[in-house]
């Protein structure tokens, strides 16, 4: 299925047929029951850094389960959005344009006649997701971001519940049930009890959930990125990166059952749910509980990508969609950011003897700390450290747990400053093992001694032959360039063997 296969009277070919060859920028539009989005990437590629992203909760399915139809200041709002979105587009120049409406439209009686609307405020065709497509798309989003996600991808939007098994990088079978929160509201008329029994008669004649014990909740909307920040503020989580951030089942429920129950009052006191979110929140709750009891998931992962991302992501080549999104990221931040990106692989590899047996895991973060490590030259000194350190750590990129994320950033810390100032406070509060503040500084140290001995140059490091023996680190330098094994060299070298329990020799010959 394309992106935005034009209709049958023709308005243009489709965004992938464009896209494909091209830099972009590309307009993603996604009207939904509760919210109306605008997504412009830079670029039609594995990992498209995000040009503008913007917001507005219309809710156009409010009350549709009462009058049939989608409410009037609804459309009015979403329509208002839309005129604004085409008016960023076109500041952009962005001529890649695909807009997909979801539950709400797709079911409502006045759905069509909205869509007919929109078009002409948006200037282009609108094409209207079936249930099915819709949580298959969210699952594409999910595998873009987590390509080893196993479990459940469950999509909750203002209309529905869209919910596809993803495992191996596939995805099974589409499931969509009308539990979106508005529509939740309107049928229960303000009752958590009520809608919990409406929710457990839906998810009861479904046998696809009973596989998966074990396995995890892939959570894609707003309301549940909101119930996963309260989360966040409650347990005092150092990390503020929603993407892959898991709540372990016994504290989901426990998070599901007191936001269920919590007043509009209570709501309106916490900064970090918007107001118009609010109200769904209960009800998004209420579906999660449900679905959590229902099966035997044992956690919770809230994913950032979801449809927006699924459309992209889908309509990839091979080889693009087969690119390792960390690699793939920490590759276009060394091109863009470093002084000599040619150095970063260079030095990954001549520091391998230091780094044999390590296992796939390892050796991705060793790149990606390779391909980072030369980010931060352009700060001022007294912040490379903690500002290059901070940059990694919350950075938009993908398919890496937290503890990776950490790993990575708590390297590159160790890159400028050496051991000296990251205190153990610092590794607790990032939540990092002994074992694991030991790896990240290993390879911080490590590449600072790199760079004191290439100061970045490309083709420096090759002269040079680094071997590792049971007690000695050797660093082996030929009689004419005996002058760059100075007193920086050997103080980072010392420091390296140190940690690896041996000591460092310069061998000059």
């Amino acid at each position: 299925m394309p992106i935005a296969t034009a209709p049958a009277d023709s308005r243009g070919p489709s965004v992938v047929h464009n896209a494909r060859g091209r830099v972009g920028p590309i307009a993603i539009v996604d009207i939904g029951s509760n919210s109306v989005r605008l997504v412009i990437y830079e670029s039609f590629s594995r990992i498209p850094a995000v040009v503008h992203n913007e917001k507005a909760i219309c809710a156009i399915g409010r009350s549709m389960v009462t009058t049939g139809k989608l409410n009037d200041e609804g459309i009015v709002l979403a329509l208002e959005a839309l005129g604004r979105f085409r008016m960023i587009a076109d500041a952009h120049h962005v001529d890649l344009r695909e807009a997909v409406a979801t539950a709400a439209a797709r079911d409502a009686a006045n759905g069509q006649e909205f869509v007919r609307r929109a078009e002409a405020i948006w200037g282009g065709p609108i094409r209207v997701l079936s249930g099915e497509e819709e949580a298959r798309l969210a699952a594409e989003g999910v595998l873009a971001g987590i390509p080893d996600a196993d479990g459940l991808v469950a999509d909750l939007g203002g209309g529905s519940l869209d919910m596809v098994t993803v495992k191996g990088g596939k995805t099974g079978a589409a499931i969509t049930l009308p539990f979106g929160p508005l529509r939740l509201m309107d049928v229960a008329h303000g009752s958590a009890d009520k809608a919990r029994d409406v929710v457990d008669k839906g998810l009861r004649s479904l046998d696809a959930l009973g596989s998966l014990d074990g396995r995890s909740l892939y959570a894609v909307g707003g309301v549940w990125r909101s119930f996963a920040r309260i989360d966040m503020e409650e347990s005092g989580y150092p990390l503020h990166v929603l993407h892959d951030y898991e709540i372990p089942r016994a504290r989901a429920l426990r998070m599901c059952r007191a936001v269920a129950n919590l007043s509009r009052k209570s709501f309106d006191k916490m900064k970090i749910v918007s107001r118009r979110r609010a109200e769904a929140l209960p009800y998004g709750a209420v579906v999660l509980e449900r679905l959590l009891l229902a099966t035997g998931i044992k956690s919770m992962v809230v994913s950032a990508y979801g449809l927006r991302e699924g459309l992209l992501h889908e309509q990839l080549p091979p080889d693009e969609r087969a690119r390792d999104p960390l690699i793939a990221f920490a590759e276009d931040a060394n091109r863009r950011m470093s002084r000599a990106p040619a150095h970063a692989e260079e030095m990954f590899h001549w520091l391998q003897p230091l780094f044999s047996g390590e296992k796939n895991e390892e050796l991705r973060i060793r790149l990606a700390v390779s391909l980072f490590s030369d980010i931060g030259w352009r700060r001022h000194p007294d912040d490379r450290a903690v500002g290059a350190f901070n940059q990694v750590l919350t950075a938009p990129f993908t398919g890496v747990t937290h503890r990776s994320r950490m790993l990575i950033a708590t390297a590159i810390f160790h890159r400028y400053s050496g051991d000296e100032d990251f205190t153990r406070d610092m590794a607790l509060r990032l939540q990092l093992s002994d074992d694991d503040s030991e790896f990240a500084l290993r390879i911080g140290l490590a590449a600072r001694f790199a760079f004191a001995l290439s100061a970045s140059a490309v083709g420096e490091l090759p002269h040079y032959k680094l071997r590792m023996t049971p007690t000695r680190v050797l660093l082996e330098v030929s009689r004419r360039r005996e002058m760059i094994a100075g007193d920086p060299v050997q103080k980072r070298l010392g420091a390296l063997a140190a940690l690896l329990g041996r000591k460092g020799e310069i061998l000059i010959g």
